[in-house]
Parts: C-alpha cells; structure tokens; sequence
C-alpha cells in the first residue's frame, strides 16, 4: 500500500513538471506555451497564463512593468507556436506577480474605413484585467503622456468569505436604494474615517439597515477615468469631472480610487468585505453595469484598449469605419458579436461568483438588442443568454429599456421571462398625478397595480417593473417640488444640457425659500411620493438622499459634480428629520404588509371566497371611482386575504389619494366583517408624528365610514 502511494505521488509530480516545465526562453524570460481559455492573466503553479483574443491583429507583444514604472521590464513577443486561431496564449514563470504590471502591444491593419485601428506604438489594457493601476487615488491629476495610463494587475483570489453567498431575496420582497459609492459618505458631515470609499460605505450599513431598504444598487464602481472629458468650469475655474462613471475602461475590475487601499493595490478585498458586510446585514447588492460603449469615445478619443485590440469586432461601424453612437457617448459596443458577447457573459459571471453579486441594473439596455447597423432584433441572442446562463440564475437582470438612439422598450423589452425593467411611465405618471395634472387617474391605476397593461399581456407580472419617481439621472425629489425649471449653469454647459421634461412643480416659488408654509407643503407632496410609491405593486426603487430632503439645487444633471451637488449632506438627518422618520416608517408599512407584494398582477376579482376583490377601485363615493379626464382623486383597498396570492393572510388596506387643491369627502367601503374596524396608518397632511404610525401601532379611526382628505394628500387605512 505504502509503495502505490509513493508512486502514485510521483505520477502526480511528474504530470505536474510536465504540464508546467518552461520550454521556450525569451529576453531573459522562461515560457511555454499557454491555455487559450480563460482570457486574461492567470496564476498557474510558478507562473501566470496570459491570453487575448484578437481577429486582425498580425502579432502581439506582452508588455511587462514593474509596479508604477514609466519604462518596461520587458517586451516579449508571442511565437507563432503559441497562437491558436485568434488567441494569443503564454505561460511566464518566475514572476512576481505582486509588483508586475502588463499589457499589450498589437501591431496589424490601420485601414479606417474597413474598421482596423491598430498602432503598434501604443500598450493596451487587457480587457479581462482584473485590477488596473495607474489611477489608484480619485483626482490625481494623470500623466497625459503617460505611455501606458491604464495598466493589468495580477489578483490573488484568496479572499476568505466565510460561507457568504448572494442571498437570492425574492424580488418581490425588494426595496432598493440607489446610490453612488463616493456621494454617499463624501460630505465632510458624513463622519467616516475614508470618506467617497468602500470602506466608510461599509461604516454606514446600520443608516441603510434603519432605513428598512433591502437592496443598494451602485451606480459604476468598476474602473473608469473621472478625467474623462473632464474640464475648468469657464466662470468658475471649478474642476468638472466624469463624476457617475457611465464611460468604462475596464468592466472587471473595481475602482481603486474608490477604496481607502487603492493606492496600496486593495480595492478588490476592500469591495469584497464591503460585499460580505451587506449580506451579513441581509442587503443585496445590484451593480450598475454599462456595456453599451466605452471611454475609448468616437474616432477622435484614446486608443487604450478595445480599439487598439480588435476595435472592428468590438464597436458598431458604419461603411464608412466611423462609430454607431446609440450611447450618446461617441461608440456603441457590439454587443451582439459573439465575442463581445463572450465578455459580457464572461464579466457578468466573474462579479456574481468572484464578488457574490446579487443582480445588475444595465445602462441603456435597449442597446443590447440591437444588430451591429443598429436595428433592433426581435431574439437578441445576448439578452437570451444572459437571461438562460446557469451562472446567473439567481441573479436579478433590470433593464434600462431604452437608448440615446430613440429605441425605448419599456413594456416590450425581450425579457425571456427574466429581465425586470425600469419603468419609465411609472416615473412620468406618477409625477404628473402628484402635482394635480388632470387625465392621470387611469394611467396611475395601472401603475399602482405593477403596470398590467404593460407587463400583463406577456404574463411577466408586477416584479417586471421597477417602480421609481426620482434616480440619479433628474431631480431629487426634494427638487422635484421645488423648481419649474432645470437649473444646470454649474456645469458649463450654458444650462443646455439636461432633460427638459421633468414633470416638476415649484409649490409657487422656484428654489429655496423661507416661507413655511410652501415648505410644509413641498414636504407633503414629497410624503405623497412615498406613500403612493411604497403602497405601488412592482419593486419600490428611492434615489440616495431623498429620505432626508437632499437638493441638487435645482440641477437635473450632476453627472460633472465632485462636490455637495452630489455629495449626500448627513446633517440633513436632523434638519429633516420629519422627512427621514415618514420614509422609515412607510418602507416598514411595505415590509409588514405582503399583499402589498404580490408576484402576480391584481386580477380586480375574489378568487380566494374573501366576498372582496383582490384591487377594489373607489372614489369620493364608495366603490364609485371617478375615472373622468378631470378627476384628480383616486382610492383602491386591497383584500389581505388575497395577499401574495394567498400564500399569507394579511390586512385590509385602504389608500385615499387627493391631487385636487379642495378637500375630499371620501366614503369608506367596509372591509369583510371579520376585519375589525379601521385605522389610521399614513395621513400625509398631517404635521409629524401624526402623519405616520408605526405598524401595529395606527389609532383608530372616528368615523369609520368618511374622510376628509385634505387637498394635495394621501390617507392609508388598515383593518383589524
């Protein structure tokens, strides 16, 4: 027994020595040939495996820096023997991967117009690096010159999470906190010792828990150049950045200029305990993901990457070999090239197992459905994929269901009974019902229902939408009621940039003001939002800072603001802390109330024997409701006995919404005998602490069949 064992060892060493012995020396250097998959730079017993794909490249050099060297170590070419189709594969030994930095060198066609942009003279990114270097502290100014701006890092996947994984939340059960990593904490009130960073994200997770959201979804984290088109405000001098980080360098890998350690090489475990702290708190995490262009921009940006590399394979061209710009940002990916597909499903795979994502928002979704001329296609290949991939089974998939070229799907995003989407109309209706608009009454109906009439016809049901008022792109809704207008002149752009249409409503004074009672109400109408948004079918998404009154002072387009523009002021917690109360307070009458979460659309009937519809529609008249074009009053009660499709028994709900400026009498529909009496859960024209009740907790009501509903207000009710 003892000799098989001791042979059995030496078979093993031997495969070992065989499988990993150099065979080739170059410029100092021992190799071998590599492994074609997987692409990128990967450690192998005394060595690291480099590949990397290109369809018209004549030849590839291997650029090796030690760390933060202006000159390389070495330049070693590929042989011939060590190219297998379109891949350049090589093994390196005797690195030291800790202080190696690398890249590329592909020489081939400059031919524009059949699409090839190679120039030997410039070192690539490796667009599966897994850290970059080169910008590890957030705006430090770069060396223009810099022969290589963007450079590979190797990465130990090492790191210990102690049996965390992605917690798999239903969809249903999600509340979701937009936000940007470096606005959150960056505000000197913020208290944290790394303010803008993972780590001071991390000391803030008990505020998120409070809050009662479920789900932070963050805007880029990834590698990106805040320097990107970034310039001197011509009247102020005030540095303007590429701030939201919508302009990718590199899709694998976190951004070192947000973490503490960045400039130590340590974003990756930074992110990672920032991961496993959430999870450990029962906060899913969705990245903001962006693979519909990148900073490489149109003919006139850098070459630092994909166009140095494969650019006809990785961008839409026209005949002429210009840029397809369906981004509004100079180049659209070609998503559905199989190669590019091959990255994105490649990416998406890495962040859900390496990181332990829970899901991924997709910027300017509809781009992913187009052909590489930019029509869109009726099965597009990428969304099936990622939609079937086994890897990202669990993960959730939210569509921005439109692009800057004109393509919006919202409603008929190819979803294979997958994909969520942003709802855009719930965003435009709802803000059009809260500020008195009239001929809004039918479409609220069906957004307070998860939008049947959108995602009901293809049986995707009310988690399809994600119901939002207010995101990072517009106002916040402090400024949703508080300006008429776009007031942009911050960010040099002549107030011209900016969406026009923002379904706003200044109370009768634009911008700040002293006046009490224009405060008190701007307040109202923010608690309406809140209301209506929490007590909505579908996934509630909130923009960072709205639960306490944050102003982008009239600006609906902070993407160039590296200050309190964006920047989340925690003094606000207690200057409003009425407003904060009110949203804690409603997201936990969401979380107590699972009829409020169904995964199937409302079907206005009884099908659980309760004698109640699951959705009755009321008005000032009981089981009336005024459907006309002038109507500004809308009430509904939800049967909790059809909660959750009667999986659970649940209270009965009642929700009074007033948009006209007189007060309502409305009449009370009785709930089911065995339902108690009626209380009092959210007056939102009351001043605090009378405008919400903690569950369990509401006061019952005087006259249990009328309300008056103040003007411009919302009332919910329970039975029990």
């Amino acid at each position: 027994m003892a000799s098989d064992t001791v042979l059995a060892g030496k078979i093993d060493s031997l495969e070992a020595r065989i499988d990993y012995y150099p065979t080739h020396e170059i410029a100092g250097f021992r190799l071998r040939p590599g492994k074609p998959f997987p692409f990128g730079a990967t450690l192998v017993p005394g060595g690291v495996n480099f590949s990397v794909f290109s369809s018209y490249a004549f030849t590839c050099v291997l650029v090796l820096f030690e760390k933060g060297s202006v000159e390389p170590l070495a330049e070693i070419s590929f042989p011939d023997s060590f190219r297998i189709g379109h891949v350049w594969s090589m093994m390196v030994f005797d690195l030291d991967c800790e202080r190696i930095e690398y890249g590329y060198r592909m020489d081939g066609p400059f031919d524009t117009v059949a699409g090839h942009r190679f120039n030997k003279d410039k070192i690539l990114l490796d667009p599966y690096a897994k850290a970059v270097g080169g910008r590890d502290v957030w705006g430090t100014s770069p060396d223009w010159d810099s022969l290589f701006p963007y450079r590979g890092r190797l990465v130990f996947e090492d790191f210990d999470w102690e049996d965390d994984r992605p917690l798999e939340v239903p969809i249903e059960d999600l509340v979701i906190y937009e936000m940007h990593i470096r606005s959150f904490t960056r505000h000197p009130s913020s208290g944290v010792r790394h303010p803008g960073t993972f780590a001071a994200m991390r000391d803030k997770i008990p505020y998120i828990k409070e809050l009662g959201v479920t789900c932070v979804e963050l805007m880029p984290i990834y590698e990106f150049d805040e320097f990107e088109n970034s310039r001197r405000h011509p009247d102020t001098g005030e540095m303007l950045y590429n701030y939201w980080g919508y302009s990718t360098v590199n899709f694998f890998a976190p951004k070192a200029g947000f973490a503490a350690t960045g400039r130590l090489g340590m974003q990756v475990d930074e992110l990672k305990n920032l991961v496993k702290e959430l999870h450990k708190n029962n906060i899913e995490v969705i990245l903001d993901v962006v693979f519909n262009h990148t900073a490489e921009g149109d003919e006139r940006g850098p070459t630092f990457s994909f166009r140095g590399i494969d650019n006809k394979t990785y961008y839409m061209l026209t005949p002429e070999g210009y840029y397809y710009n369906f981004s509004g940002c100079g180049n659209t990916l070609n998503c559905n090239n199989p190669i590019v597909r091959s990255i994105v499903l490649d990416c998406l795979r890495y962040w859900a197992s390496e990181y332990h994502i829970d899901g991924f928002r997709f910027d300017l979704a509809a781009i992913l459905g187009r052909d590489p001329w930019g029509a869109p296609l009726s099965n597009p290949p990428l969304l099936e994929s990622l939609a079937f991939d086994p890897v990202l089974g669990k993960c959730k998939l939210i569509a921005e269901a439109w692009d800057a070229g004109g393509l919006y799907q919202v409603g008929s995003f190819p979803a294979f009974g997958r994909w969520a989407e942003w709802n855009g109309k719930y965003r435009d209706d709802l803000r059009c019902f809260l500020k008195g608009d009239s001929g809004k009454v039918g479409s609220l109906a069906q957004r307070i229902q998860g939008s049947p009439d959108l995602y009901g016809w293809n049986g995707r049901g009310p988690t399809a939408s994600i119901n939002f008022i207010t995101c990072h792109d517009g106002f916040s809704m402090y400024d949703l009621f508080s300006y008429n207008e776009k007031h942009n002149e911050a960010n040099g752009e002549n107030n011209n940039d900016g969406g026009n249409d923002n379904d706003s409503w200044n109370c009768g004074c634009e911008g700040e003001t002293s006046d009490p009672g224009i405060i008190n109400f701007r307040k109202r109408l923010i608690r309406n939002a809140w209301t209506i948004l929490m007590v909505s079918h579908g996934i509630p998404m909130v923009l960072m800072g709205d639960e306490m009154g944050r102003t982008q002072r009239g600006n609906n387009n902070t993407y160039c603001q590296d200050n309190d523009l964006n920047w989340l002021d925690w003094g606000l917690m207690d200057e409003n802390a009425d407003l904060l109360r009110f949203a804690r307070n409603m997201v936990s009458f969401r979380m107590a109330h699972p009829v409020l979460r169904n995964r199937y659309h409302l079907s206005n009937q009884d099908y659980m024997g309760s004698g109640y519809a699951d959705i009755s529609w009321h008005g000032e008249s009981a089981w009336n409701a005024d459907w006309s074009d002038e109507s500004r009053t809308l009430a509904f009660m939800l049967c909790g006995k059809h909660a959750k499709s009667g999986t659970v028994c649940d209270e009965y709900i009642y929700v009074a919404m007033n948009s006209h400026w007189e007060t309502k009498c409305f009449e009370i529909p009785m709930p089911a005998p065995d339902s108690g009496k009626w209380y009092v859960a959210v007056n939102t024209a009351m001043p605090s602490p009378e405008d919400i009740f903690e569950p369990g907790k509401e006061p019952e009501l005087g006259d249990q069949g009328h309300f008056l509903v103040t003007p411009y207000s919302v009332v919910v009710l329970v039975a029990r």
